[in-house]
């Protein structure tokens, strides 16, 4: 009878290990489908703005850097699926910049595209990152990619982007460099569609969403 009490013990042992671990995946698996519905939230107040422009104002900017200072400033979200939500930014008449966010499977991508009058990329442009966590319903981080680092000489490693949806009140874009006082934000006011601009540079009018 002794011979049988390895091949018991260990039975037992593997069945107690089970045991374990189940409230640990169940545990894992609750997570996971939180951090899902975040992102989920977060996507869903982004194509709930779709179609429509709003005003923003400047809230911080280096002493130093005049490009929102004292301009009107609007955003135009253009086109909208599944994937890919595109906000076209409009600084007085300079129709460049436009804001591209996409979804996939392993989060939320953020790249800023810049064009000249003709379309044409500008030499600094596709830069941006990719959430690393959950973030919240409100509110996603992005730190720099890759990419940033190599056309950003020197402050691509720490620069990161926050993101943050308040349906109905404010739409926050801000950039910061890790680590230093250098800060940019403008916030968008969600209460009050206004006009649309035109289409931005390099993009095809109608968009459609």
């Amino acid at each position: 009878m002794h011979q049988y009490r390895p091949a018991l013990i260990a039975g037992l042992l593997a069945m107690l290990a089970l045991l374990v671990s189940l409230p640990l995946a169940a545990e894992k698996a609750d997570q996971n489908s939180a951090d899902a519905g975040h992102q989920q939230a977060w996507w869903t107040s982004l194509q709930n703005l779709c179609g429509q422009a709003f005003a923003g104002q400047l809230v911080r900017a280096p002493a130093d850097d005049a490009t929102f200072r004292d301009r009107e400033v609007r955003m135009h979200l253009r086109h909208c699926d599944s994937h890919q939500v595109r906000i076209a930014l409009v600084i007085d008449d300079d129709r460049s910049r436009t804001w591209i966010f996409s979804r996939d499977d392993d989060g939320i991508a953020f790249a800023h595209d810049h064009r000249q009058p003709d379309g044409t990329p500008e030499a600094v442009s596709d830069y941006g990152g990719r959430t690393v966590n959950a973030g919240s319903a409100d509110s996603q981080m992005f730190p720099a990619d890759d990419h940033t680092r190599r056309v950003i000489a020197g402050s691509g490693l720490r620069s990161v982007w926050l993101v943050e949806i308040h349906p109905g009140q404010r739409f926050v874009y801000a950039a910061n460099r890790v680590g230093t006082e250098r800060g940019f934000q403008v916030d968008f006011d969600l209460s009050q569609p206004v006009p649309s601009p035109p289409a931005p540079w390099g993009w095809p009018e109608p968009d459609p969403s």
